[in-house]
């Protein structure tokens, strides 16, 4: 019997980013490594096991964007989230993404 190898079922092409990152949501900042992306999700390695909210921001520290995200799945330290928009941490920010800014000013952003 032979085996299929699973399908990938993304639209959107993935490459890998192993990116350092920070993930914010209201009572959490946790490091993170963003292993891969595209331009409708992204795969994160957490610091550590935790269980994630519906809804997170992902803060790229390298680019200094702050992706606002859907949690689609969290397994372990891996989660699995799709992207709902982005924005820049650099210079004036909204308000709602203070504490992305903040936490990006502590993870080394410039």
């Amino acid at each position: 019997m032979a085996l299929n190898p699973p399908q990938d079922r993304r639209f959107e092409p993935r490459t890998t980013r192993n990116a350092r990152g920070v993930v914010v949501a209201p009572g959490l900042e946790l490091a993170c490594l963003i292993a891969d992306a595209s331009a409708a999700g992204m795969k994160l390695r957490l610091d550590r096991r935790v269980a994630l909210p519906a809804s997170v921001l992902v803060i790229d520290v390298a680019l200094g964007l702050a992706y606002e995200a859907e949690v689609m799945w969290n397994k372990g330290q891996d989660a699995g989230l799709k992207l709902r928009g982005q924005a820049s941490l650099r210079g004036l920010v909204p308000a709602r993404l203070t504490h992305a800014r903040e936490a990006w000013m502590r993870a080394g952003g410039r």
